[in-house]
């Protein structure tokens, strides 16, 4: 569902992302694990479009990102760390809008809508604003706009950040869920997250893959923390980037 080859990024002399090869299969949760700055968020960039890869290439779904970026995007749904919502619409008009930004044809929004806010657990406030609503709720929105198109794809940048305990408990739940009918890629530099909702691990460390495997079988003689501090041992900079350009 994801293939990767090459894939490089540079911001100007910083090399942000360099010769990550990977692939996801059909149906997989796959968690990108790496320490704050390692290049996993220009990674995500990357395969959704939002960034043209300095070398090297990726398609998502069959579709190559830079010859087919259209096609990719129409693919994928993306949850950013920060999502982007208008506090000033309410939640039911916010993911009307976002189901009609995504082409979904007018004699389908509504049940699209209403299927999305069942799923996400937002039945109880679709006529509150979006600026009026926990953090933990706005997650689920943004979470409910990748999903709305039902795309075959989820990317999930730090889906937990920021949250509460009670919260995060929530979002994994509805990861793992998610991952019965979406192959699913997350960012993340918390291991617990990786080990409760993915099956494999891809681990990043100064922009280039360090390990990665199935998660079962890297864990079978040593714990994840041990085998990413092993792993991550003399790739991390003593600095990080300047401008965070490898986040």
């Amino acid at each position: 569902m994801i293939e990767a080859t090459g894939l490089c990024k540079n911001f100007g002399e910083i090399e942000a992302v360099s010769n990550l090869s990977f692939s996801v299969a059909a149906g997989e949760v796959v968690g990108l694990l790496g320490p704050n700055g390692a290049g996993k968020t220009t990674t995500m960039r990357l395969l959704t479009t939002f960034l043209p890869p300095t070398g090297g290439t990726a398609k998502v779904a069959g579709w190559d990102i830079c010859r087919e970026s259209e096609s990719v995007r129409k693919n994928i749904g993306y949850l950013p760390e920060s999502p982007p919502l208008y506090p000033e619409m309410q939640v039911g008009e916010y993911l009307k809008f976002i189901a009609q930004l995504k082409g979904i044809p007018k004699k389908e929004l509504r049940a699209k809508v209403e299927a999305v806010l069942e799923r996400c657990a937002l039945d109880g406030v679709v006529k509150r604003l979006c600026a009026q609503l926990s953090k933990g709720y706005r997650q689920r929105i943004a979470l409910a706009g990748a999903l709305v198109h039902e795309p075959k794809v989820l990317i999930l940048d730090e889906p937990t950040s920021g949250l509460d305990p009670a919260q995060i408990i929530e979002v994994r739940q509805m990861i793992r869920k998610l991952g019965e009918e979406h192959t699913v890629v997350l960012s993340t530099h918390i291991m617990q997250e990786v080990s409760e909702t993915c099956s494999r691990v891809i681990i990043i460390s100064g922009g280039r893959i360090v390990v990665q495997g199935n998660l079962a079988e890297l864990t079978r003689e040593k714990c994840l923390e041990e085998k990413f501090l092993e792993a991550v041992a003399g790739t991390w900079p003593s600095c990080p980037p300047e401008n965070g350009a490898a986040r």
